[in-house]
């Protein structure tokens, strides 16, 4: 039947893991409905998907999901759409003149495959090297936050923080190193839990061997407290 090979033809390229492009696919009028009114409507189509399942929504248990599944997807974990949340990265002049890479390593990750919209949890290791500015560490932690809380490609993820990050600091000489377990692998398909995926993006003096290595050394050392 054509609606089977449909659905095949659309499963096979999220399990090759396909991606646009290093923006994220928006349309023109992402932003012309306010959140309360994407809520409403999200909420009518999870009550639908549900309901389509066969699931009875007068149980208690269940009556209140599309509610909290709307309010979820709009303000926590695709809460990184809104250009408004963008974290305002002040930046700071290096007047200690620290002129080595700085690394700010197991930063969490919490995001979502955008091909079948199950989660994607590990860690992101950034570091940059000072081109006369600075910016606070919690800001590094917090753009990785707000990338991550949208659809993702990990690839693209990688590249929207380096991107960022360069932009901020005004230097190409930043690097991202993403190791993450992606449940659309772990939880079904396959469903190996033991793989992860690992993403990097080397800009500027990072694209250095020697440099590079430096990181990756750094992201190796024994840090727990």
């Amino acid at each position: 039947m054509k609606i089977d090979s449909d659905f095949n033809d659309i499963d096979a390229l999220g399990d090759d893991h396909v991606g646009s492009s290093s923006n994220t696919p928006l349309r023109a009028d992402a932003f012309d409905l306010t959140d309360a009114e994407k809520m409403e409507l999200i909420k009518d189509d999870v009550r639908h998907i549900l309901e389509t399942l066969g699931l009875d929504l007068n149980d208690d248990s269940l009556s209140g999901t599309p509610k909290r599944v709307a309010k979820m997807f709009v303000n926590e974990i695709f809460g990184g759409l809104d250009p408004n949340k963008k974290p305002k990265a002040s930046t700071f002049e290096n007047k200690y003149k620290y002129g080595e890479m700085l690394v700010e390593k197991n930063i969490t990750v919490y995001s979502t495959c955008e091909h079948h919209l199950l989660p994607i949890v590990g860690r992101a290791h950034i570091a940059y090297i000072s081109n006369g500015s600075v910016v606070g560490l919690s800001k590094m932690n917090r753009i990785v936050d707000y990338f991550s809380k949208r659809p993702q490609v990990q690839e693209r993820l990688t590249i929207q923080i380096v991107k960022e990050l360069q932009e901020v600091l005004n230097t190409k000489d930043v690097a991202c190193v993403i190791d993450a377990k992606h449940l659309c692998v772990n939880s079904r398909g396959i469903r190996d839990i033991e793989s992860s995926t690992v993403t990097s993006e080397f800009g500027g003096k990072f694209k250095d061997s020697a440099v590079r290595r430096e990181f990756l050394d750094y992201i190796q050392l024994d840090t727990q407290f």
